[in-house]
């Protein structure tokens, strides 16, 4: 039977990977800011939102304007602390406050006496954002999953958003966003603020702390990514890392996973092999089956996704061992499940295109760039930024903003052991950069994200809500140290002697 397939638009996003409810006023970063009430998507209580007006090139003042807009939400306390935490959102590309819900709920203990300040960095959201048109919901699945369509795709939204009256891309980098980032702060008045960032906010929040360090009261980074750090140089390395990790994971158990999978690195490599191949699919919302070819590329991508939750990755065994004889149903499922179906979380490509290619292609060694240290991933996801980037407009970016300073504020850096994206190792070089103040928690178990997690919410809320610095820095945070890795996901059916699922094909 042909396999039917998730969302088209998510199984794009797998390859590529990495509102508010009433307007809000104007406002000028000289001033105080002006709220409104609103209400975000996935938060309960009504907010307060606003926006600052900002000059695009910082170095024209006087010229072409956007305006950057925030949303408050208020601490539910009637006495609280007079700093509030400031979010960071991941990418780069996505919005704060599209991402509010998931803010509130993972802050909701910090939220009783601190505001939860989400600003909407230049280029995403309602801030001047630069998206590229979303795909049609029922497109040909095959031609859109291939590199070349990828590229041509964003070549035109290139095209397109050069056009536009903030289109210049030069000034989207986030040295310049962190501008203003410190306006909003300004204009609501906060002496101090605790920053949160993941992901990509990590090097958000790290550039925001350079810069005005006297404003930064804590620092929480969770799953780093250095301002130093060639994201695409990385992801091949990084992935191979974490796939590994898998089929490790696997073998060692014995009763289990090693059994039935026993043959999984064997699959894997004859799955390579065999392509390019012709495989055949229902279209998710015409029903319609289709024949496109499966490349190398593409399976690259799709078993890139679900890396980053271990949850996820547990089906891995069994989506490969079925795409190594054939059936690609699981394997297109599990890249999908990572996307959702909202807006809340999409990326604005033309904010994620106007950062990497300003501040990682130029960091890129050709040795690297050709997939060196990742002899399966290789240069897949490299050499599709170095062309994309090839013709998009690149900003100035200062050569400070590729140093991390020592830290003066406590900071906590976070790290999941089986991160594809930002594993251990980025974090654990930032911390010995930002020196005594900085505490390295790496959780084995754990993927992208670390702070999700329930025990260490708590532990997020105790390290900002400490009353000092000695106090923030001996906050216990191993509370999930031995947290298990999910095992293998094993479907009811047995397997044949030749290895080979039970049941109808």
């Amino acid at each position: 039977m042909p396999v039917r397939l998730p969302r088209l638009g998510a199984l794009v996003a797998a390859f590529v990977g990495c509102l508010v409810g009433e307007p809000a006023a104007a406002q000028s970063s000289a001033g105080p800011a002006v709220l409104r009430p609103c209400r975000l998507p996935g938060v309960e209580h009504e907010a307060a939102c606003g926006m600052v007006r900002r000059p695009l090139d910082p170095a024209a003042p006087q010229g072409r304007q956007i305006d950057v807009h925030f949303a408050v939400l208020p601490a539910l306390a009637r006495h609280k602390h007079p700093d509030p935490v400031f979010v960071f959102a991941g990418g780069p590309g996505q919005s704060a406050i599209e991402l509010a819900g998931s803010w509130a709920r993972l802050l909701a203990r910090v939220a009783n006496r601190r505001d939860i300040v989400l600003v909407d960095q230049r280029g995403t959201g309602r801030s001047a954002r630069l998206a590229c048109p979303e795909i049609a919901p029922a497109a040909p699945i095959g031609p859109l999953l291939t590199t070349e369509a990828q590229r041509r795709r964003l070549e035109a939204c290139r095209e397109a958003l050069v056009r536009l009256p903030h289109g210049d891309l030069r000034h989207y980098t986030t040295w310049v966003a962190m501008g203003d980032v410190e306006a909003v702060r300004v204009a609501l008045g906060a002496p101090q603020v605790n920053l949160v960032g993941g992901s990509y906010g990590t090097r958000a929040a790290l550039e925001y702390r350079r810069q005005f360090p006297q404003a930064v009261r804590r620092l929480v980074i969770d799953g780093v990514a250095p301002p130093d750090m060639a994201l695409p140089e990385a992801f091949g390395p990084d992935n191979e890392a974490a796939l590994e990790q898998v089929f490790a994971a696997c073998a060692a158990d014995r009763a289990g996973c090693g059994v039935r999978f026993a043959r999984l690195r064997a699959d894997w490599h004859s799955l390579l092999a065999s392509l390019p191949r012709e495989v055949e699919v229902a279209h998710p919302l015409t029903g319609r089956t289709e024949r496109f070819t499966l490349t190398r590329e593409i399976v690259l991508g799709l078993v890139r996704a679900p890396l980053y939750a271990p949850a996820l990755a547990s089906a891995l065994p069994l989506a490969l061992a079925e795409a190594a004889e054939g059936r690609v149903a699981a394997l297109f499922g599990l890249a999908s499940a990572m996307q959702g179906g909202g807006r809340a979380g999409s990326l604005a490509e033309g904010m994620h295109y106007a950062v990497v290619c300003a501040e990682d292609l130029p960091r890129m060694s050709a040795a690297e760039a050709q997939g060196a240290g990742a002899p399966v991933f290789g240069s897949t996801f490299a050499e599709h930024y170095r062309r994309v980037c090839a013709d998009w407009p690149r900003g100035e970016v200062p050569a400070a903003f590729y140093i991390v300073p020592e830290a003066a504020p406590p900071t906590l850096v976070l790290s999941g052991g089986a991160d594809p994206v930002t594993p251990p190792r980025h974090g654990a070089r930032v911390a010995r950069a930002l020196g005594a103040k900085a505490r390295h928690v790496v959780v084995p178990g754990a993927g992208h994200g670390v702070m999700a997690l329930p025990c260490m919410r708590d532990v997020l809320f105790r390290f900002v809500d400490a009353a000092d610095e000695e106090a923030a820095l001996q906050v216990q945070a191993d509370c999930a140290a031995a947290l298990p890795r999910p095992p293998a996901f094993m479907p009811l059916a047995p397997r044949t002697s030749d290895g080979a699922a039970g049941g109808g094909r």
